[in-house]
């Protein structure tokens, strides 16, 4: 099972498919896409996150992102509420970012909120989406601090160095590996996903931002996972359909409420 596991279908454009979206699941499930993962950034556009999950198969986050100031979450009660909901599955994305964000103030805004994602996220046993950049400490330590070891989650579109990566790792985390991993200026990324386990990687678009060699250039899509699947396949030496079961049962495995029975996107 190829899963996308980390979209903005919100996002997308939607050009190619006559405005629908089911055009760009379509044609994801013709690349062998049967779950994606299309996560929140700010609580005011929920209700069309979740429109979205009434096709099988794809599912919601709920959360906010570390960028979107105004909306930071104060209290993790919001999304505890939210994430009632039978298609929400996860916490986030929240996290730290330092390298857009450069006012000391608003990191300290930037921690409260992610130290709320990371309650909620633990009240609930759900997994929870981290962004970072340019925190690494800052993100270690709250997730230390709050976070849940026994639910844990996943640092997405990751492009910290190893020893970031291991240590999320000690903490229960997976790393998720977005098209950043195909350009040419990340080789110390290529050398990190080839030594990390294959136990703790899953892959992702963060579509429609990042689109992966061969598609540099073009808006980003969840049908161009099975390219970033496969060149992370290459890097760790292993057939294609490996690397598929492997991070498919990773991502079960986290994202446990993701239930069998939900699990096809279309069928053929």
């Amino acid at each position: 099972m190829l899963i996308d596991t980390h979209c903005h279908l919100d996002k997308l454009d939607l050009t190619p498919y006559n405005g629908d979206i089911n055009g760009a699941i379509d044609a994801a499930a013709l690349k062998g896409v049967k779950q994606m993962l299309n996560i929140s950034v700010n609580l005011e556009d929920i209700d069309t996150i979740l429109s979205f999950t009434e096709r099988q198969g794809v599912f919601a986050s709920c959360g906010v992102h570390p960028l979107h100031k105004e909306g930071l979450i104060c209290s993790p009660e919001p999304l505890i509420t939210l994430a009632q909901h039978e298609k929400i599955i996860a916490i986030g994305e929240t996290g730290l970012d330092y390298f857009y964000e450069k006012d000391s103030a608003v990191h300290e805004l930037q921690k409260h909120s992610f130290a709320q994602h990371l309650q909620a996220a633990g009240t609930l046993g759900l997994p929870v989406i981290i962004h970072t950049r340019d925190a690494k400490a800052d993100t270690l330590s709250l997730i230390r601090q709050h976070g849940n070891p026994s639910s844990a989650g996943v640092v997405h579109c990751f492009t910290e160095d190893y020893e970031m990566a291991k240590a999320a790792i000690d903490e229960n985390y997976l790393i998720s590996i977005s098209g950043i991993v195909t350009f040419k200026t990340a080789q110390e990324l290529k050398d990190t996903v080839k030594k990390l386990p294959l136990s703790s990687l899953i892959v992702e678009t963060d579509a429609p931002y990042l689109a992966p060699v061969p598609h540099r250039g073009k808006k980003n899509e969840p049908q161009y996972v099975a390219d970033v699947a496969q060149f992370v396949a290459d890097i760790k030496g292993i057939r294609y359909e490996a690397l598929l079961e492997a991070t498919a049962e990773n991502f079960h495995r986290v994202f446990s409420k993701a239930t069998p029975e939900q699990q096809i996107m279309i069928k053929a």
